[in-house]
Order: structure tokens, then C-alpha cells, then sequence
């Protein structure tokens, strides 16, 4: 059965500024958790993914489209990007864009648009464990085949939460409350579990992909805590956003006891991984 929910999280002000950019960093221009996942894969692109012949790239799912802005750094001047999604309300307008990057509509779980088969060298997805459901990964999949070039890649990133667990760094500390927290969310939402994930690479031989790895790592545990404790954000617009008043209300009561456990060094965390395959 389908969740009641459309998306796991709101899109509003808290829900945009999770994924924002953070002034603390130089540029300006860094998103937090973007930038933690690239402290953990240590690329935003792959070293196994030639970089020459690389002229249109596609990022599915975009969000703020902070992954195309990195990326263009590290690609040719003359390559375009194109980021797609069902809403850009957490995107920058359009005119504070780079001129080779842009905003295109469109739900990976419909038809492709008109004039993208076979139009992209790369195709890069992260995150979407919590968007898609079982039932339409082979479907999305057969869809971003077509979208690529003979030769194109596809980068998909993902945390493993199969692999889900509480850390402690101090002998004291208590994950109760988090772990509480979770698994009441866990019983709202399927998507809060996905099991897709993990077969990734199977699913990719099977739409016809070759060269398919997957690189896994774990996160280093300063990274590990700061991709948790950025996280707890998701419990309040989740709560926000539920219309069983009585779950909003656990949820309000165990966050604030979660925020404490994490204080004192406690937090969630799991492996995490990026798949790689090139289309024939």
C-alpha cells in the first residue's frame, strides 16, 4: 500500500534551509549535507567516470541543485547541466543560475520529456531511498537507460539503512530516545525503510548496464555526527507536516530527549554508498 503521504518532508523554510547553503563555508556556495557526503565518497564525481567527453549532464532530483554547481567545477567549460525535479521551490532562481546550468520539471516516475533519449554522459541521483518505492525503481531505472548516450554513465548515491545504527562516543551516553524516535517513524512511512536500495547494482545489470560497481564507506565519526545531527531537523517538519495529531504529539514529546542523547555524543548513523555503471 502507497504511504498517505507524497514526499517525507515539508517544502518549506525549515525543510529548504536543511539542504541550504551554509555561510560558514568560504564560498558561500557549499550545501551542509552535500557537503558531507562528499566528505564521505571523497569525490563529487567518481574518478572511474572520464571526465573529457563529458558535455551534458543530468541531476535527478536535484533539490537546491548544489550537486550541479560543484560539479561544474570539475567538468569542461563547455559542458551543460541540467537539474530535474517535481518543484523548485528550493532551488535558486533561475536568474542567479551559471549559464550552462538549468531547471527542467519532471517526475521520474513519468515518461521521459520529449527529446531526451539518449541526450546525457552522466546522469548523477543521491537520496532517494526515501522518495521512491520498490514497485518503481525498475521502471525509473529503464527510464534514465534511455535518457543516457551509448557510453554514458549513471552515479547513483545512497545510505544504506539496512546498515542503520546507534553510536556512542562517550561510555555514558544513551541512544533510548533516538532509537524510539526512529522507530516510530519507521512504522508510519515504508520509505523511512527502504529495501530497494541495497540491490541497486542487481537492478542496473538487469536494465543492461556493464561496469557496475559500488563503493561503499563510513562515514569518518565527525561526519558521521554531523550528518545525524543535521538529520534531527527531518523529525520536526515531519511532525509539522502529519495531520494524526497524536503521532505529531510523540514525536514533539521524544525529540527534545533525542536532542539531549545527542548532546551527550550519541547519534545515528550508517554506511553509505554510490553506484556506477556505464550504458553500453
Amino acid at each position: 500500500m502507497a504511504p498517505n503521504v507524497d514526499y517525507v518532508f515539508n517544502r518549506d523554510f525549515l525543510d529548504i534551509n536543511r539542504w541550504s547553503y551554509l555561510p560558514m563555508f568560504a564560498t558561500g556556495s557549499m550545501n551542509l549535507l552535500h557537503h558531507f557526503w562528499t566528505k564521505t565518497l571523497c569525490y563529487v564525481i567518481p574518478p572511474n567516470i572520464p571526465r573529457d567527453g563529458i558535455r551534458r549532464v543530468a541531476d535527478v532530483g536535484t533539490g537546491t541543485a548544489i550537486w550541479l554547481f560543484d560539479a561544474r567545477e570539475h567538468l569542461p567549460d563547455d559542458a551543460q547541466l541540467v537539474g530535474f525535479d517535481i518543484s523548485f521551490d528550493a532551488a535558486p532562481p533561475r536568474e542567479v543560475l551559471p549559464s550552462n546550468v538549468r531547471l527542467q520539471h519532471w517526475d521520474a516516475r513519468e515518461a521521459i520529456p520529449d527529446g531526451l533519449e539518449r541526450s546525457f554522459d552522466v546522469i548523477h541521483l543521491r537520496f532517494l531511498a526515501f522518495v521512491l518505492l520498490n514497485d518503481e525503481i525498475p521502471g525509473v531505472i529503464s527510464r534514465l537507460f534511455q535518457m543516457l548516450k551509448p557510453g554514458g554513465y549513471i552515479q547513483w548515491d545512497e545510505a544504506d539503512m539496512e546498515t542503520l545504527r546507534f553510536d556512542k562516543a562517550r561510555t555514558e551516553s544513551k541512544t533510548e530516545n533516538l532509537e524510539a524516535l526512529y522507530r516510530l517513524l519507521e512504522a508510519r512511512d515504508p520509505r523511512l525503510k527502504p529495501t530497494w536500495a541495497n540491490h541497486l547494482p542487481e537492478l542496473f545489470s538487469e536494465a543492461g548496464f556493464v561496469d557496475v560497481e559500488k563503493d561503499t564507506k563510513d562515514a569518518p565519526q565527525q561526519v558521521a555526527f554531523q550528518f545525524h545531527d543535521v538529520g534531527l531537523i527531518i523529525h520536526e517538519l515531519i511532525a509539522r507536516k502529519l495531520q494524526d495529531e497524536q503521532m505529531a504529539s510523540e514525536l514533539r514529546r521524544l525529540l527534545p530527549a533525542a536532542v539531549a542523547e545527542t548532546k551527550n555524543a550519541a547519534y545515528r548513523t550508517s554506511l553509505r554508498f554510490s553506484v556506477i555503471a556505464r550504458k553500453p
